[in-house]
């Protein structure tokens, strides 16, 4: 029974639509075989099948999923007052987890069900006959599905040391029945895949927003390159070699600044130049559509009228302030304020910056004695009822999330929001080349780039180190501050050796929590895997 579920949920048919004329199909699936596979709409179909595993099953799950995942688990987040109610959550992040843990459990089954999707469009599309597509559609049709294979089969990598690597569509239970592969098989199949999605055109068309592109598929082939060069230190050379040759060809971007890079987050600037991969949102719900979600309430803290599920930690608030304001606007880096809702004079200037109140109106409560009762200015105890005329507001400093969150009170108030979310940006793509040639030895060419972040991002001066490890430890501090809520951290740490270090008072142990384990459904399905 138990492979028969399984069996299920890797050949589900499901229907997704969205306001996009790419996605507003329906997904096919084998018992509609003698229907489907006759022109080049239904290999459309089922693509835009394969890109809605992006999206972990329903509106909720994008964040319920995606963050405890992978951002529970890291030094630059706590728990909001809510999130301590699931159980799943406080086990990954303290390192407790079973391989019946639902989170990265679903989490493994969504990047599964999009690989076989995957498999679907690569084995029928080429019988689609020439009536029907062109060759051209056709190889880049495949193309796209090879990248989207590859990216869902990086995410598996990154995630569990050892994956099945899945190429066929599964049609029955025999085909469940497959052994884990070789980590080094297993790169070389992620490599070889993204490598077939940098045919695909360097644009998109409007009606086409949100897929993927030759600038896609190089970045993260950059990106599991320069992966794969940490942990094959026999071949770093060539896997350097080979991340850098693959970052060199994102082309067609660049940094945006001010409210721009603020509304990346926010709804208000899709889609822009810094872009290379966003997961696409739309509140509208023609035709059953869903592509809508609630992660403007799963971020916002209570205060600010929201669930308060994830806030950032004390590490994340040292590293931001680390340099102390020396910004050229006399702050912090302007990154934090871009980031971060905190206790500061920019915050409580006069102006309303939060929803038309400054920090202190907002985050305050009335001041209490160590007996926890009320009192006024001189310290004298005030009855509850008082508390208007005599009682004395006592400001509080509670970090908290503005990425994600409503830019006004209209949107604070609505239900749903339909903010898109970074996958991949042309920041990251610098930082990694920034990495990538530092490690080769070339410093002086790492430092322009830094600082073009540096002054683009967070109007800060140029960095002040030239050595290699001086340009390494700058790229950490600006990895960190660049990309709060976009899940390179986990992955950040690893790659540079760092996760017992900056997570052993947690619990974490390497030879136990470096990957998650292959969970407890994949065992009791899968026949070659103990």
């Amino acid at each position: 029974m138990k492979k028969l579920i399984y069996l299920a949920s890797l050949c589900l048919a499901m229907s997704f639509a969205s306001c996009d004329d790419f996605l507003t199909v329906s997904s096919p699936d084998k018992m509609t075989t003698d229907k489907f596979w006759r022109t080049q709409s239904d290999a459309e179909a089922t693509l835009a099948s394969v890109y809605a595993q992006l999206y972990h099953g329903d509106p909720y799950a994008t964040s319920e999923v995606r963050w405890p995942v992978e951002a529970f688990r890291t030094d630059l987040y706590i728990f909001g007052t809510d999130a301590v109610n699931y159980q799943t959550w406080i086990d990954i992040y303290n390192f407790n987890y079973t391989n019946g843990n639902t989170q990265f459990s679903y989490y493994y089954q969504d990047l599964y069900r999009g690989i076989n999707f995957a498999n679907q469009v690569l084995e029928f599309t080429p019988l689609i006959p020439e009536s029907g597509i062109t060759e051209n559609k056709r190889s880049e049709l495949m193309a796209e599905a090879h990248f989207m294979r590859g990216y869902y089969h990086l995410m598996l990598l990154l995630n569990w040391e050892k994956i099945i690597i899945r190429d066929k569509y599964i049609t029955n239970e025999a085909d469940l029945n497959k052994p884990l592969s070789d980590r080094v098989a297993c790169w070389e199949f992620v490599v070889n895949e993204l490598k077939q999605g940098t045919s695909l055109p360097a644009t998109r068309p409007e009606t086409e927003v949100g897929r993927a592109t030759s600038g896609t598929a190089n970045a993260y082939l950059g990106f599991a390159c320069l992966t794969r060069a940490y942990e094959e230190s026999a071949q770093e050379e060539s896997h350097l070699r080979d991340a850098l040759e693959a970052i060199n060809k994102v082309q067609g971007y660049e940094l945006v600044s001010g409210d721009a890079l603020i509304n990346m987050f926010n709804g208000r600037n899709k889609n822009c130049k810094e872009s290379v991969f966003e997961l696409q949102y739309s509140l509208s719900t023609d035709n059953g559509a869903a592509y809508y979600s609630y992660v403007h309430s799963w971020i916002r803290v209570g205060e600010l009228g929201g669930w308060d599920e994830i806030l950032p930690s004390d590490v994340l608030m040292k590293e931001f302030k680390k340099e102390g304001k020396s910004s050229l606007s006399g702050g912090y880096d302007e990154r934090l304020y871009n980031t971060v809702y905190f206790q500061d004079d920019f915050y409580n200037d006069g102006t309303g910056k939060i929803y038309g109140y400054d920090y202190d109106e907002i985050f305050w409560d009335w001041r209490k004695n160590k007996d926890k009762e009320y009192v006024d200015i001189n310290g004298n105890v005030i009855k509850e009822d008082e508390l208007e005329t005599k009682g004395v507001k006592d400001p509080y400093d509670r970090p908290n999330f503005r990425r994600f969150t409503p830019i006004n009170e209209e949107e604070r108030q609505m239900a749903r929001c339909a903010y898109n979310i970074p996958l991949m940006r042309y920041a990251n793509v610098l930082l990694m080349k920034a990495e990538i040639l530092n490690k080769q030895g070339h410093p002086e060419l790492a430092i322009p780039i830094i600082n073009e972040i540096r002054a683009k991002h967070g109007n800060m001066p140029a960095m002040t180190g030239t050595t290699q490890s001086e340009v390494q430890a700058q790229i950490e501090h600006e990895r960190i501050i660049e990309f709060p809520l976009e899940s390179y951290r986990w992955y950040d740490l690893r790659r540079w050796g760092k996760l017992e270090a900056t997570l052993s008072s947690r619990g974490f142990v390497a030879d136990r929590h470096s990957f998650y384990p292959i969970p407890l459904w994949e065992i009791n399905a899968n026949s070659e895997v103990k």
